[in-house]
């Protein structure tokens, strides 16, 4: 069965820089797909070219087994989420929602019926009079929502469509989209720079760096198996320690990693940060940092001396030189 979407070979240059470079990826239909990086490693550039807003300089962009390389943005079947909501200041909810269908001439009974099932959707029925700026930043992010909903695209994109919001109301509206997304069964493509939404929300994460993808993967194995270093010290909060021994990058998560009175590594308590449920404690060793989450209120003084060890079943093992993920053969720290 083909992919409802593919990428293929996708390039694009600014000067002499390639922002996107030879880059390939397939999206199924109704699948919920991440474009997840730093700042400028190309991911909302790969979103407007699959828009239509940027032109590739290399590569093709095929939607439902057709390249849509020389196709419109209104002619590709599919909607936009932004960042900034880009709503229309001077109309109101009812009126930013259905605007682009007055603008195809859909007929009013069916204006009506798509608009009746979006509000309800996303909850805007008791401010569809209101104008956007008397509308809280979750409010108008609904608005942008339904006007995605009403177009009855198969394929949305959206282009960090949460970061303006703060955590609270970010976390509800993760939730939200997720539900929508599986009760229309839309195709999503969903740029962040957010691993928190990309590990929550997607059935896959394509995971950019400099306009490369460095792992393509179910979220669950971006977590148990990154395949670069940077996969490993992009992914998790704290990120993954990167500990070299021996030619080799020993990573180890700070949630595997535990104080010990003895049989573990000696290292040096640099700093110890108290979140609540858990705490963070930085030390040194050698010439690597080694966090630990341990549980609960841990008090270990600064420039004190402690233990700590994990299983060795825990360690994942990188190329120094290249940053690849090898395969272990035994477990490398010297308490293993």
């Amino acid at each position: 069965m083909s992919p409802f979407l593919r990428v293929a070979g996708l390039c694009r240059y600014y000067d002499d820089v390639a922002a996107v470079n030879d880059i390939s990826f397939d999206v199924g239909e109704g699948e919920f797909v991440a474009l997840l990086g730093p700042s400028g490693c190309g991911k909302s550039t790969t979103l407007k070219m699959i828009a239509g807003l940027e032109q590739p300089d290399g590569g093709d962009i095929i939607i439902n087994e057709q390249s849509v390389l020389n196709q419109s943005p209104g002619d590709r079947n599919l909607s936009m989420v932004f960042q900034s909501y880009a709503l229309f200041p001077h109309l109101s909810v009812k009126e930013n929602i259905i605007f682009g269908l007055k603008a195809r001439k859909v007929p009013k009974t069916e204006q009506q019926k798509r608009l009746d099932s979006a509000v309800d959707m996303v909850d805007l029925r008791p401010h569809m009079n209101k104008k956007p700026g008397q509308l809280s930043g979750g409010q108008s992010q609904r608005v942008a929502l339904a006007r995605s909903i009403v177009s009855n695209a198969p394929l949305c994109l959206m282009d960090e469509p949460l970061s303006n919001l703060d955590t609270k109301l970010r976390a509800d509206m993760r939730s939200e989209i997720r539900q929508l997304q599986k009760q229309l069964k839309l195709t999503v493509i969903y740029v962040t720079h957010d691993q928190v939404e990309a590990m929550s929300m997607a059935d896959k994460i394509i995971l950019l760096n400099q306009g490369c993808i460095e792992q393509a993967a179910e979220p669950e194995i971006f977590y148990e198996q990154p395949q670069t270093t940077f996969v490993a010290s992009f992914i998790g909060h704290p990120p993954m320690n990167l500990i070299e021994c021996n030619g080799v990058k020993v990573g180890v998560r700070p949630e595997h990693v535990s104080l010990v009175e003895q049989n573990g590594l000696d290292v040096t308590v640099n700093e110890s940060d108290y979140q609540g449920s858990e705490t963070i404690l930085t030390t040194t060793y050698q010439s690597s940092t080694i966090r630990a989450c341990l549980q609960g209120k841990q008090t270990v003084p600064g420039g004190s001396s402690v233990k700590v060890r994990w299983e060795p079943d825990a360690e994942h093992h990188f190329d120094s030189t290249t940053g690849r993920r090898i395969d272990p053969q035994r477990a490398l720290l010297p308490f293993s």
